[in-house]
């Protein structure tokens, strides 16, 4: 059974299954689904918990069922957290969770929650993740996307009792926010507390918010390529600052860049061959939020712009590889931002022509 995180509350009011899964990569929102499954498992009298995380191919997963098949000497109920880190549990693991998913319905004394990381789509096709989902309830916690983030931000504040004044100011205040804390919802919650401490409930000036929030963003490299599809220059230059300041490795970001140029020049290729659109995407592996953003961007895309693009991205392939170029920086950071400065410049929307 699948369940929203959403959803998750109402269905915890009507009462408890014995299986939960939960998976996700964005650990805060992971950690609450399953702090309220466990609040409402110790209201219903689950008093003993016990921990098992999956730590190689060696784990011993005899320990597993032999915690799920016995009851504690203090409870007649109990809850059993199985986390495996790596997304990963292997041969044995396999076997050992299609076998805690069987024997989960005939037990009533014990609660069992598995807590995962982002599961692949192999990973989702395989045997122990369809006994996991079909012997019990799996939840999949999807990450707030950029967009959704200032909304997200303002109802965490409203949990607080507090709220960004209206209007415009209301809205730079929590694009603000935003900036500060995209890619690390964690830290984001963080700040949110911190916010009801120093403030009372009420509105909130920009200036407090801009006094009191640090700067704990974390980038993504994918998400840089979203947001260069985008035309979101600001945002970009944002982004190749922080993955600058943090280490990330310039190989990296530069073939993000032109992995982008290059499956939109041969999307584009398909398409002038007579390729359908959705046919030409399928076969490049573009699916998701970069599928609608290929289908907005490529129209504005010249088979010549596409050319320079993927000249540009040779270019700066050795630049980042020690290599110098005419007319180009130096610097691999300097030349990666004027890379994806050309293909966001190109990507962004045009804006309407005033002839007034």
């Amino acid at each position: 059974m699948q369940l929203a995180p959403v959803q998750l509350p109402q269905h915890l009011q009507r009462g408890l299954r014995p299986l939960y899964m939960l998976h996700g990569d964005e650990p805060l929102l992971v950690q609450e689904a399953a702090d309220a499954i466990r609040g409402a498992a110790r209201t219903q009298g689950y008093t003993e918990r016990t921990v098992h995380t999956v730590a190689g191919a060696h784990f011993d997963w005899s320990a597993v069922l032999a915690a799920g098949g016995s009851l504690s000497l203090f409870s007649d109920k109990q809850i059993v957290e199985i986390r495996i880190p790596s997304g990963k549990p292997g041969k044995d693991g396999s076997t050992a969770l299609q076998q805690v998913a069987q024997s989960a319905a005939g037990n009533d004394g014990t609660l069992t929650l598995v807590l995962l990381p982002k599961i692949d789509f192999q990973a989702k096709k395989s045997a122990w993740f369809a006994a996991l989902e079909g012997g019990g309830v799996a939840i999949e916690v999807q990450p707030v996307e950029r967009g959704a983030l200032p909304q997200w931000i303002s109802q965490r504040l409203a949990q607080n009792n507090q709220r960004v004044v209206g209007g415009e100011e209301g809205q730079r205040t929590l694009q603000f926010f935003a900036d500060r804390v995209e890619g690390n919802l964690l830290a984001a919650h963080q700040e949110i507390q911190k916010l009801a401490l120093l403030y009372p409930a009420g509105e909130l000036g920009f200036e407090q918010v801009e006094s009191a929030v640090l700067n704990v963003a974390r980038y993504d490299v994918f998400k840089l390529s979203e947001a260069v599809l985008a035309g979101q220059a600001t945002r970009v230059q944002r982004m190749l600052d922080g993955l600058q300041a943090e280490g990330e490795a310039e190989v990296l970001v530069h073939y993000t860049l032109s992995e982008d140029i290059r499956a939109l020049k041969r999307v584009k290729d398909a398409m002038a061959a007579g390729r359908p659109l959705p046919m030409a995407l399928r076969e490049q592996r573009v699916w998701g939020v970069k599928e609608k953003l290929y289908e907005r961007v490529l129209p504005r895309l010249s088979t010549t712009t596409l050319d320079n693009l993927l000249h540009a991205a040779h270019v700066v392939d050795g630049i980042v590889k020690g290599l110098k170029a005419p007319g180009w920086p130096t610097n691999g950071w300097q030349a990666l931002h004027r890379l994806a400065m050309e293909l966001c410049l190109a990507a962004a929307p045009q804006r309407p022509v005033n002839r007034a």
